[in-house]
């Protein structure tokens, strides 16, 4: 069978990096916040979109609830939820991205119920979503499950005190969105500090809602009447920005990898310097230079702020060329050593 070729990757080796390379807007931030917009009553303006599917087929979903979407360019958004319906999501493009779960709490909380199809995503081994129900119960809402879709209801969301039984990041931007309306106030303790959460949280508050702790394991949400409009950059892509940095830790004679926020990778650059890689860390970028000889080290992925498990993958490849033996532990997806095997048919030795 022919292959097609604008699905083969050609690289030729032996050629080191140099240069510059700016990065992307955070996807992992934009899949909650796009639907964390249909919570406003007003238009809200969101730049540095990352130029992605996921954004495409987010848009798609919104449109179906009759939100108005206008592309400014590949990185701006305006969505206008003002005469939206809210409708059941069975749209193919709910099962394309995981991410269309955060319609679950944005809908939640702004229509008391929703339904919507089982969400698709990545191959990375169990993700289920029972947290995210969960706190929806907590809230007062009844969740039925029939032929794929999830049915969540409630006669009115009232404020309570949960508790995550993992730090998982959906289950806490869900319920942060489901509580955003609910009377009183509601706890989520147990809550993911990732810096995606933060951003998602202060999106909401430029809209008017009252959202305290993001970034800590306790966050708190006092429920208002109304979300406005609003204007909000999206954050760097710490994932993209730590691929970046680890592809120049590996081939780089000197490579600057802009628009960064430093502080989201830490404990990327500390591993690193632990190789013997040489970085400069400015104020919204970070300077590599390759290790003339790389060291062995250990890594362990850790919710954040430890080394995110997205970036085990790349780490593993510059730890190939290591002098000694460094081992890898993946504490949140097992599933992600699968390319282990194609890098031992390169010659590594795993």
């Amino acid at each position: 069978m022919l292959l097609n070729m604008k699905e083969v990757f050609k690289i030729k080796g032996e050629k080191p990096l140099k240069g510059k390379v700016r990065i992307s807007g955070s996807k992992n931030a934009t899949v909650a916040l796009i639907p964390a917009t249909v919570l406003g009553n007003e238009p809200v303006h969101i730049f540095g979109i990352p130029n992605i599917s996921d954004v495409e087929a987010l848009g798609n979903l919104l449109r179906e609830l009759n939100c108005e979407v206008k592309k400014i360019n590949d990185s701006e958004l305006i969505i206008n939820p003002k005469n939206m319906i809210n409708m059941p999501l069975d749209h193919e493009s709910v099962t394309k991205l995981r991410a269309s779960y955060y319609f679950m709490g944005a809908l939640l909380g702004k229509y008391n119920e929703v339904a919507i199809r089982m969400s698709g995503g990545c191959d990375l081994g169990p993700r289920p979503i029972d947290l995210h129900l969960k706190g929806f119960e907590a809230l007062g809402a009844k969740v039925e499950y029939q032929r794929g879709v999830y049915y969540v209801k409630a006669k009115k969301l009232i404020g309570d005190k949960i508790f995550l039984d993992i730090a998982s990041v959906g289950a806490t931007i869900n319920i942060m969105m489901a509580a955003v309306y609910a009377l009183g106030r509601t706890t989520i303790e147990n809550a993911a500090k990732e810096p995606e959460i933060i951003d998602v949280a202060n999106l909401l508050n430029k809209m008017g809602a009252s959202v305290r702790g993001a970034g800590t394991n306790v966050i708190t949400i006092d429920g208002v009447n109304y979300l406005s409009g609003c204007i909000h950059e999206i954050i760097p892509d710490r994932i993209e920005a730590g691929t970046y940095i680890i592809m120049a830790a590996t081939a780089a004679e000197d490579m600057t990898i802009e628009n960064v926020i430093p502080l989201h990778l830490e404990s990327l650059i500390a591993k690193l310097k632990e190789t013997g890689t040489t970085i400069d860390v400015g104020i919204d970028w970070v300077r590599v230079k390759r290790a003339s000889e790389v060291i062995a080290t250990d890594i362990k992925t850790l919710p954040y702020p430890g080394l995110a498990t997205d970036l085990q993958q790349p780490f593993s490849v510059l730890l190939t060329q290591a002098e000694g033996s460094s081992q890898i532990i993946d504490t949140i997806y097992q599933e992600r050593f699968k390319h282990c095997t194609e890098l031992n048919k390169m010659g590594a030795n795993i």
